[in-house]
């Protein structure tokens, strides 16, 4: 009887499995090694034994591993990187259901670079240098000198220099959005928001017992005579909005637009919400509204759309004076935070790694804007954008029939808004070839 030899190791322990398998000995490791991931015992991102310590625990020669290891890279069950080791791969809804995922607005992974290994030594170098006690301790709400330092640094591009004591460090952007409409209005209060609008803000604001008033957008987003005239009528406590690459219709103002809206808001005296979650995509990024008017605009911009996802970290660049009164309102929201996800990211930016990684997902979120246009041409959207508009599209169970998750108008709409459309991200699906499929059918589907 097979034996597995050596002594105990977490890494190993789902080997045990082999011997009460049947079959070939290379089917039986494969076997074992997809029984222990679909019962939770090993997890996406666990490295597994190299294969000659494999071979040895098992008492079978190498070629036997090797073959196992190959059956389950076909299966999906596992990844490999020279160098690093073998890891157990996360099963994505299109592994398991054939899905094609256009619905999860995702930065794409970066051309040319591994997240999960800069991640390791980035972790890895900031425990090696920094008391573990501290990152498990309670750290300011507002974030440390270091950084807030490095947030005004990653956002200058957008914003030009910044007194790092107006930046505050937020654990995302939909708890910064839920703190200003917390500390901005009172239950009753009036804002104004786009007539497409992102999810977070409409929901945040129905919580919050607060009137919306959808202002029409046009190619460049808000619309300047509707903008003013509902100004001018319902005078709001706020004006919300994204100028760039605006979640869903993906328009962008240009700088004449921007400087519009900045006047409008100026001269009505309404403070305005930046939530510029896309502004540092473009290469060619322009000027943040709060640039253009420091003293009347709260600035928020996140790393989950310009990074990852799981590095939700999101600065809010408050106007002079007005840092401590929004920092106390988050901090008795989200309290701080997450200090290691924090230190990694400022890590990342004092070193330029911010920047290659934010380079990274551009070039590939433009090479799957081409696909878009080439698979849907009447979709909307900048070259360097991570999703495009449909306008006046719709889909139902023709498109979940063909695997295809989606997110139509209706998720977007708010109050008095009408009009359809569907918002396709293209950042969601891990391989380009998977995003081709989706594009495909979706443009069988409106052309039918």
């Amino acid at each position: 009887m097979t034996t597995t030899k050596g002594s105990p190791n977490p890494a190993a322990a789902w080997l045990r499995r082999f011997e009460a398998l049947d079959g070939p000995a290379y089917r039986r490791i494969a076997q074992a090694l997809e029984n222990a991931a679909a019962e939770g015992e090993l997890q996406a991102g666990d490295q597994i034994p190299a294969q000659r310590e494999v071979a040895r625990r098992l008492g079978v020669d190498l070629t036997t591993v090797t073959r196992a290891y190959a059956l389950a890279r076909e299966r999906g069950l596992i990844e490999g990187t020279t160098g690093r080791g073998t890891f157990v791969r996360s099963r994505t809804n299109e592994d398991e259901a054939g899905l094609v995922d256009l619905s999860m607005n995702l930065p794409p992974p970066p051309a040319g670079l591994n997240l999960a290994a800069l991640l390791r030594e980035t972790t890895g170098a900031i425990l090696a240098r920094t008391d573990p006690a501290i990152l498990l301790a309670y750290h300011p709400g507002a974030g440390s000198l270091a950084q807030r330092t490095a947030g005004a640094a990653w956002l200058a591009p957008v914003l030009g220099e910044v007194d790092p004591e107006r930046v505050i460090v937020a654990s995302g952007a939909q708890t910064a959005l839920s703190a200003l409409l917390d500390h901005l209005t009172r239950p009753g209060d009036t804002i104004l928001a786009e007539a497409f609008a992102y999810p977070g803000l409409l929901a945040t604001a129905a919580r919050r017992g607060l009137r919306v008033v959808a202002c029409p957008l046009d190619d460049q987003g808000l619309e300047l005579e509707a903008l003013a005239q509902r100004v001018a009528e319902h005078r709001p406590r706020l004006i919300c909005c994204t100028p760039t690459f605006q979640n869903p219709t993906a328009a962008t103002m240009d700088l004449a637009r921007r400087r519009a809206v900045v006047d409008i808001a100026r001269a009505a005296g309404v403070t305005i919400v930046e939530d510029d979650a896309y502004g540092l995509l473009p290469a060619a990024p322009l000027p943040a509204l709060a640039s253009l008017w420091p003293e009347g605009v709260f600035h928020v911009a996140t790393t989950a759309k310009a990074l990852s996802p799981g590095l939700r970290l999101a600065y809010v660049v408050a106007p002079p004076g007005q840092a401590e009164g929004l920092a106390a309102t988050l901090h008795a929201i989200a309290q701080m935070p997450a200090p290691l996800m924090a230190a990694v990211v400022t890590s990342w930016i004092r070193e330029g790694l911010a920047g290659r990684v934010l380079a990274g997902v551009r070039e590939e979120a433009v090479a799957r804007r081409a696909l878009a246009a080439e698979w849907l041409p009447t979709a909307v959207g900048g070259a360097e954008t991570l999703h495009v508009w449909l306008p006046d599209a719709v889909a139902g169970a023709a498109a979940r029939e063909r695997g295809l998750a989606l997110v139509a108008a209706e998720a977007f709409r708010a109050p008095g808004t009408v009009g359809e459309g569907l918002r396709i991200s293209l950042g969601a699906a891990g391989k380009r070839g998977t995003l081709v499929r989706g594009l495909r059918a979706l443009g069988e589907l409106q052309a039918s």
